[in-house]
């Protein structure tokens, strides 16, 4: 894959200050992954998945990047990482939530500084046990669709 690709971001946090953490993100991701072309506003939401008391900031962004779909999720994740994300060992990474047969998730949603998911990728489609473009759960997340839908109509 070589050229500019399309590349839609879902961002959220519910740590910290929430709105330094996405415009961080938004830097490091301009840095390392691509130029951001367009950024969707931002929505506040209740945690989704799990219980807690940290509402959410999350938004979409939109990219152009050189990157294959796998550079791109392993640098987002080095992203969340620099930015204070732990993970416990074994956890999937955020584009992956999801398992064969529709089931739920595999992992633990919680509380975190920043999380990146890839939501779409040019109009490719992945399915490794690592990485799923589209990301499957998307369509379920109104914290995602607005967003998304947002940027997208303004192109």
């Amino acid at each position: 894959m070589t050229g500019h690709h399309v590349v839609y971001l879902g961002l959220g946090t519910n740590l910290g200050d929430r709105e330094e953490n996405v415009r961080k993100a938004i830097l490091l991701i301009g840095e390392r992954v691509g130029t951001v072309v367009r950024q969707s506003s931002l929505i506040e939401t209740e945690p989704w998945g799990f219980e807690s008391d940290n509402k959410f900031l999350n938004g979409v962004i939109f990219i152009e990047t050189d990157k294959t779909p796998r550079e791109v999720l392993l640098l987002t994740q080095q992203i969340e990482r620099d930015m204070g994300r732990k993970k416990p060992l074994g956890e999937q990474s955020p584009s992956t939530a999801c398992c064969t047969d529709g089931a739920a998730p595999k992992r633990q949603y919680k509380d975190r500084p920043i999380d990146i998911d890839i939501l779409l990728y040019d109009d490719l489609t992945v399915d490794e046990p690592d990485l799923k473009i589209p990301h499957p759960l998307m369509y379920e997340r109104d914290f995602v669709t607005i967003p998304l839908r947002e940027i997208i109509s303004n192109q």
